[in-house]
């Protein structure tokens, strides 16, 4: 499996499974495009990806939820490279709340993970159409798996796997493929970010743990290795898939 030549933007690329993702298409030769709100981070990031093969990465610090910014990935991406062969939206976020918590964290959901997505992967796709490339979205056993305290997540999640078929549709019939990866629990900050502290994180984690038929929580690494075979030539005949990652997580009784 090799990446050599190909332009890869990873949105999310600061931590977790976009960080993590990076560090494999380095090693595999790609020349990335790392997308983050944290600079400093995003920095540190690419440092090592560019020690791992040399290649330096272009680092675009961007707020998804701001058209501009999602504008500026892709000229960046163009004025530096001339080319965009796969987009990895990964870039994503959750929050505690329901019905009865209000409208506005569902507005959020929605702009960050699925709005966000739609016109990053409009703005990328004559691109990505002249280089016959691919584009893996990353989603959540949340989009099928009714979580109430979660509810706005999931909405803008099941809403994104819908835009992962519809696009592939669309882009089919100019060779562009379209596959979303969708892990359950994963080893991650997600839970931390959400505020819940360390305590309520480990408690939520092993009661995942335990849940999950194969009584384990999926890596980044497992996760990242996933994105990648989908991003690969390996895959060229896939597009349209959901691609479930959550130790059987969402059959669970």
């Amino acid at each position: 499996m090799d990446f050599k030549n190909k332009v890869v933007i990873v949105t999310g690329a600061s931590s977790g499974i976009g960080e993590v993702t990076a560090y494999h298409l380095a090693r595999l030769s790609a020349k990335l495009v790392l997308t983050g709100r944290n600079e400093a981070k995003l920095k540190e990031v690419a440092q090592k990806v560019e020690k791992t093969k040399g290649v330096k990465p272009v680092v675009v610090k961007a707020d998804l939820t701001v058209d501009e910014d999602v504008k500026r990935i892709v000229t960046e991406t163009i004025k530096c490279f001339g080319q965009i062969d796969i987009l990895i939206n990964n870039a994503g976020a959750g929050v505690v709340a329901g019905l009865r918590d209000g409208v506005k964290h569902l507005d959020d959901m929605i702009n960050l993970n699925l709005r966000s997505v739609y016109l990053l992967t409009q703005l990328a796709a004559d691109y990505i159409i002249k280089t016959k490339g691919n584009v893996v979205i990353v989603s959540s056993v949340a989009a099928f798996m009714p979580i109430a305290e979660f509810m706005p997540y999931c909405v803008a999640k099941a809403g994104l796997d819908m835009f992962t078929k519809c696009a592939a549709k669309d882009l089919a019939k100019h060779g562009v493929r379209v596959n979303s990866v969708n892990p359950g629990p994963v080893e991650s900050e997600f839970h931390e970010r959400l505020g819940l502290g360390n305590k309520k994180t480990d408690e939520i984690m092993q009661n995942r743990k335990d849940d999950s038929p194969l009584h384990k929580i999926a890596t980044g690494e497992e996760v990242a290795e996933l994105i990648i075979f989908l991003a690969s030539d390996c895959a060229k005949s896939i597009t349209g898939s959901i691609y479930v990652i959550d130790n059987g997580y969402s059959i669970k009784k």
